[in-house]
This record gives C-alpha cells, structure tokens and sequence, in this order.
C-alpha cells in the first residue's frame, strides 16, 4: 500500500485518484473492462488506484485485509442481466468501496468530527460513479406516465406526470378504443377525491399527498398543473395541519 499523508486533503485526492480510475474502467475501457470479467473465472472485484488506473483482480487472501475490499463476484453477474443495469450495478458497490475507504482512513489517522464532516463534505461534491455512468440527472423523474391506480411512486413530478396523461390523452371513437376507455373508467371509478369525496374523472387534474397517499382534485386542494410541476412532496391539508400541531 502507499504512503498516504495524514491530512483530509490526502486522502481525498486518493479517493479522487481511486474514483477516476474506476469511472475509466466503466466507462471510456468498459469493453477490456467486460472481457476481464469473465463468469467462468472465481469471484473477482473491480479495483480502483490512487493513479487513477484499475484493475480486475482476484481479492486479497490475508483476512482480515489491510483495506476495505471491494465487493467479490463483480463477473458472476455479467452475463444474467442487460449490460447497462450490470455496470451500475458494479458503480453502485464501487461507490460504496470508495466511501468505506475514504472513512477507514479518516478512522486510522484519527479524524475527528469536523475533519470527517469536511472530507465527507469534499466527497459529496463529486457526483457519484453511478451517476456519472448512468448519466443520471437527478431532476428526471418525468419519464413513465401512470394511472391513478398504479404504483404510487414518491416520483418529484407525479403530479404532472399525472396530469399530462389524463390531460392529452384524444377521445377516440373507434370501437376498440371506446373498450379501454371504458375499461380505464372502471378501473378508477372507485376512487374517490380525500376532500370532496367525489368519483375520479379522465378530464380532472389529480395529485397525490406523499404522507397519507390520497388522491385530490387539484382545484380541491387549490393545486394547479403548473404548480404541481415545482412540489418535490406534496402534503395535503389535512397532513399539513398534523405537522403543524
């Protein structure tokens, strides 16, 4: 193992180093990457260096190791799902590695609260690996347009997802398409609004409280399709008051 300075600011340039390193791997070399990975070979982990290199190595054999290992079996997985989900599956654990690591050694020199906060704090300006290789954006949240009976999502944008499906969804007046609209009238003619009680309605707005989980007519509740657009969790009245009290 190198030498590695006592100071935050050390050990931040080797997660850092370590970081790049793995990010080159998933990334711009994930095909030598792939290959490496071979599911015939034993449990294997993706290490990251401090010279912003990685390798794919068999894990230490001393027990305990020096250092937090990686997580083991990295090319068991590789050919049992889609490529894109297993690579952020390896960028999720190799998130978590980075982290243990950083933090063992804020242990072992002796870092206390407000130098662990500060290289903690240094780490979260980075975006994760995950994230970088996914291109997640974190404000995304828009993509699946769902009914009112289907899975209730803590999503940012429910609301409008909401909206914009019941909203520009076209009256067809085709035998076929009459069938499922029927069948969707049906399907929510059960559910009723938290504060008027009355039956849902294709044409109306409705949103979601985050706390209790009840649906309300946005003009209910004095919410609007464009305000709804800018609530990260929605709190009805009624759980409004309950966190007042």
């Amino acid at each position: 193992m190198e030498a590695l300075s006592r100071s935050v600011e050390d050990v931040f340039e080797d997660f850092k180093g370590r970081r790049a390193g793995i990010i080159k791997a998933l990334t711009t070399d994930v095909e030598d990457f792939y290959s490496q990975c071979d599911p015939e070979k034993e449990n294997l982990c993706l290490y990251g260096s401090p010279n912003e290199q990685w390798e794919v190595n068999l894990p230490v054999e001393e027990v305990p190791p020096e250092l937090p290992e990686p997580v083991l079996g990295i090319n068991f997985a590789r050919d049992g799902m889609q490529e894109k989900d297993w690579l952020s599956l390896v960028a999720v654990h190799s998130d978590t590695w980075l982290l243990a690591l950083a933090f063992y050694f804020g242990a072992r020199f002796g870092f206390d609260k407000t130098h662990r906060n500060r290289l903690f704090s240094m780490i979260n300006e980075l975006p994760t690996i995950f994230e970088v290789v996914t291109a997640k954006k974190q404000v995304k949240e828009k993509s699946s347009v769902s009914n009112n009976s289907g899975s209730k999502s803590k999503s940012n944008s429910k609301a409008a997802s909401e909206t914009q499906g019941r909203q520009s969804k076209p009256l067809q007046p085709k035998d076929e398409d009459e069938g499922l609209e029927e069948e969707d009238n049906d399907e929510h003619g059960d559910t009723l609004c938290g504060a008027c009680s009355e039956n849902y309605g294709t044409d109306e707005f409705w949103i979601c409280c985050d706390i209790c989980e009840k649906w309300f007519h946005g003009k209910c509740v004095k919410i609007t399709p464009a305000r709804a657009e800018h609530i990260k969790q929605y709190k009805c009245p009624s759980c409004s008051n309950k966190r007042a009290r």
